[in-house]
């Protein structure tokens, strides 16, 4: 599986941690940045990662900021993501499970590096449900047009 990563300077420190515990896990990782936890602006990482997605360079995208709020927000400008904003496992799964979720966001001021790598793990186990799920994915895609 490739997945491509990224963070601002609030979720540096997680970002780092995250690539190589998906590194570990066999996982190919693109690192989108940054390099450091200098202040940074998110919707910067935000669009690599994101466009990775979309266009197919990686199977799934995980951003990292304070809260994951503003990551999600700017990801899901980007035609393609279906970026989510996840604090939980049950969240992760549901949002593949039903929404087919292809990016999560992280946060890294408020969620333990522990429960971020469960998360993680949830979200790439869990497959799409499909069925009654699938038409409403299609609706959601369809506003992008």
């Amino acid at each position: 599986m490739r997945v491509s990563i990224g963070s601002d300077h609030a979720g540096f420190e997680q970002k780092q941690a995250l690539v190589d515990y998906l590194a570990g896990k066999g996982c190919d990782v693109i690192d989108r940045g940054p390099d450091s936890d200098e202040r940074v602006d998110y919707p910067d990482f935000a669009a690599p990662v994101a466009h990775d997605v979309a266009d197919g360079a990686a199977d799934f995208g995980v951003l990292v900021c304070g809260t994951g709020i503003g990551m999600a927000i700017a990801a899901n400008k980007v035609h393609g993501v279906r970026a989510v904003n996840i604090i939980n496992t049950q969240f992760a799964a549901l949002s593949r499970e039903h929404n087919d979720a292809n990016l999560v966001t992280l946060s890294g001021r408020f969620v333990p590096l522990e429960e971020n790598e469960r998360i993680l793990d949830t979200f790439f186990a869990t497959p799409f449900g499909e069925g009654r799920h699938t038409g409403r994915v299609e609706k959601i895609m369809a506003l992008e047009n």
